[in-house]
């Protein structure tokens, strides 16, 4: 069977082949006893599973944070008690009520049964669990340090959900109010405003600019409301095609970090992955060119992703750490001093997880700030559109009873 590897090379080359192999935990092993460090191994070509009754394999997906963090907690906590690695899979296999992460789990157990570090085992499932989780595994089975490992990477789990648990939830309240408000709108144009009309030909009047200006987008809107919903649904699966290919995804982010308000929220967000990974990695004992690559791949933003690769070149040039991020232009300059200082003292993995801090702080920080903007902003907004729209509803009638008197 032929797989795609990407290895890291002892002079610090990183390379992508294809490789012949049985499987994917022996292939790494061969890998590894040829001196080459794994970042990843994906089976060749394409692979089709199909979701079939009685209790066969359906396609897997990834687990979800929440229970992945409470599966090393649970793991963490055996591997404390004394108890060796297989029961403590096995006693978790047990208790695993979710079908998907029970299958992952069943296989895992048995690569290990078979021989496989549990770095290599997870390692095999590609996407479905960070590259920063086999890294640390790694790092830890080396160092015979498995459960203080865990122990490390839990602490970083919880931060890095914390924070994305505090981000969304602040951007749902404005993205909900924004979908409300625009909803009650459109049902006031389309619904509400056109029956006025039948009211505004008895008054045989004419109409101020404004009301005509109100009927001609209210009957536009209603007349050809089917060809604006398939318009809209095309743009919309248009737009998340695109946004599937790496230019895509690379431009969409891009410009979500120069929106205003927001861009800086998503900036931070992605530079304290970045540096929090890195710093798990370094603690750990991973080499830094090696947990360079790993702590980029963890960045969930594109354009961030492709603005800190070429530090990995400059790194295996030989050119200070410090120096490769301020060459990227995507880090403040505070915190590129804060990895200078880090770097010449010798404390980078501690420095780097101040700097994660600092970032969540701002996070935090500028969240706080533009929601307290955002509500009175959209309450203006609302007011003025719903003010607008009474006002040319009712105007007319205003006329004609001045005309009465």
């Amino acid at each position: 069977m032929q797989f795609v590897c990407r290895v890291g090379t002892p002079d610090g080359r990183v390379l992508t082949e294809v490789q012949e192999g049985g499987n994917e935990a022996t292939l790494r092993r061969e890998l590894e006893r040829r001196g080459l460090h794994v970042f990843e191994i994906k089976p060749r070509g394409f692979s089709i599973q199909v979701s079939l009754p009685g209790g066969a394999k359906g396609r897997r997906h990834a687990v979800k944070g929440q229970e992945f963090l409470a599966f090393n907690q649970e793991l963490a906590a055996l591997l404390r008690a004394g108890l060796p690695l297989l029961q403590s899979l096995d006693l978790m296999l047990e208790r695993m009520e979710d079908p998907n992460f029970r299958d992952i789990l069943t296989e895992v157990r048995d690569q290990v049964k078979s021989g496989a570090e549990l770095s290599e085992a997870f390692a095999s499932f590609g996407d479905l669990f960070p590259p920063l989780y086999s890294s640390t595994l790694k790092a830890g089975e080396r160092s015979g340090e498995l459960e203080q490992v865990l122990r490390r990477f839990i602490r970083y789990q919880k931060l890095v959900l914390d924070a994305r648990k505090k981000l969304i939830s602040a951007l749902v309240y404005p993205a909900v109010l924004i979908g409300l408000s625009f909803a009650m709108i459109l049902v006031l144009a389309v619904y509400v405003v056109p029956r006025f009309s039948k009211f505004y030909e008895d008054l045989d009047a004419k109409l101020p600019a404004i009301t005509r200006f109100t009927l001609a987008v209210s009957f536009f809107l209603r007349d050809n409301f089917l060809w604006l919903a398939l318009g809209a649904a095309a743009v919309f699966f248009g737009l998340r095609a695109w946004i599937a290919t790496p230019e895509g995804r690379v431009s969409v982010d891009r410009f979500r970090l120069g929106l205003p308000l927001v861009g800086k929220i998503f900036h931070f967000f992605s530079l304290s992955e970045f540096c929090r990974s890195l710093a798990t990695l370094l603690t750990g004992g991973i080499p830094l060119l090696a947990a360079l690559d790993t702590a980029i791949g963890a960045v969930s933003n594109a354009f961030v992703r492709k603005s800190l690769l070429p530090a990995i070149d400059d790194v295996r040039e030989g050119q200070a750490f410090f120096h490769a991020l301020e060459r990227s232009a995507i880090v403040p300059a505070m915190a590129v001093d804060m990895v200078k200082v880090g770097e010449s003292t010798g404390q980078l993995d501690e420095m780097l997880a101040s700097v994660a801090d600092y970032f969540d702080d701002q996070v935090e920080t500028r969240t706080q700030r533009l929601l307290s903007l955002l509500e009175p902003i959209m309450l203006i907004v609302m007011g003025f559109l719903v003010s607008g729209l009474l006002i040319s509803i009712y105007l007319p009638m205003f006329g004609a009873l001045q005309q009465i008197k």
